[in-house]
């Protein structure tokens, strides 16, 4: 998929109704993956999530998983810096910027690879070539705490968040730090002109790394209102008895695919293609609804509780605007939030 068609316009993007006809399919060597022993796995999946799966794999393979994970763009940040290094680590990268990945992927740095399930992943959410493929999706969101917000009160739209009744409630991630966020940050910078982001700041919004922070602060109660945060969070913090309430912006949602990538010139070649194979398998995709998150594959549910994606109103993303101005954006908000 060139980097032009990927820009996201969301009738195409999830058309989850069709993903494409079955296609010939790359099968992982377990016995040379078993016998390299281990596989590096570079991610910003959610922590405990990406726990399970390499538990899960290990359990399944017998193969070691070494994880390495932080926010998307920090996580690109070290893979790239070693890349130039020439000192490449990572056996698997899953990050959250599509459009880093299918730039890495024009330049030659990913090992096309089409597992079984790939015809199963919708064609906005991987590459053509197979350079990349969604792990997941994420739904990116408001949400909040909702014994100290009526729902009445609480911000329905974008927009909303710049009224100053909001003032010292909100708090969101870092687009240097979160890749998930620089596709929001980068977006609504794009519509609506940095003066959107100068109010949030007079509007005294608190900017923390992750999106783990942003849960941590909405649980403990220091802040009331998520603001562009991932959904996946607020579902597993509601399942563990916190009252929070999450709200689609009725000028639209975030849906923001997290590719996976064989990287070449790994350590264990095998081994990262089994994980990436392991990665879009039954097993692994029913735990996403399970924890919150949106499977990547068209055939698994949403879930508990929360909608279809085709039932969710999209934004679309121009995700070669973000490639072309991503450093731009990111220098523009610290410029703001400094």
């Amino acid at each position: 998929m060139s980097r032009t068609a990927y820009t996201i316009a969301l009738g195409a993007m999830l058309s989850l109704a069709t993903a494409g006809t079955a296609l010939a399919q790359d099968k992982a060597d377990v016995e040379a993956a078993k016998k390299e022993g281990k596989v590096v796995w570079y991610t910003s999946t959610p922590v405990e999530t990406g726990q399970k799966i390499a538990k899960m794999f290990e359990a399944k393979y017998g193969v070691k998983v070494e994880v390495f994970r932080s926010g998307g763009s920090a996580i690109l940040r070290r893979f790239l810096q070693e890349a130039q290094a020439k000192r490449i680590n990572a056996d698997l990268l899953t990050t959250s910027d599509p459009a880093a990945a299918a730039e890495l992927g024009d330049q030659g740095m990913f090992v096309p690879f089409k597992p079984a399930n790939f015809d199963k992943i919708p064609d906005g959410a991987k590459d053509a070539n197979g350079n990349f493929i969604a792990q997941r999706l994420n739904i990116i969101t408001i949400y909040v705490r909702s014994d100290k917000m009526p729902a009445a009160e609480a911000p329905r739209t974008w927009d909303a968040l710049l009224d100053p009744k909001y003032k010292g409630k909100q708090v969101m991630t870092d687009p240097s730090f979160t890749s998930l966020q620089l596709t929001v940050v980068g977006m609504n910078a794009k519509e609506k002109g940095w003066g959107y982001y100068e109010k949030l700041r007079q509007n005294d919004i608190m900017i923390v790394q992750s999106n783990q922070q942003v849960s941590d602060m909405i649980k403990r109660g220091e802040r009331v209102i998520a603001a562009g945060a991932l959904d996946s969070y607020a579902a597993e913090d509601r399942k563990d008895g916190h009252p929070i309430e999450t709200i689609y912006p009725t000028d639209g949602t975030y849906v923001i695919p997290s590719p996976t990538s064989v990287v070449k010139g790994s350590p264990n070649p095998n081994a990262g293609k089994l994980l990436a194979e392991f990665m879009i398998s039954d097993e692994v995709q029913k735990l996403f609804p399970e924890e919150g998150s949106y499977s990547a594959r068209i055939d698994m549910p949403p879930p508990a509780n929360s909608p279809a994606v085709k039932d969710i109103k999209l934004i679309g993303v121009d995700y070669e605007f973000l490639r072309k101005q991503g450093p731009i954006v990111k220098k523009k908000f610290n410029e703001i939030f400094q």
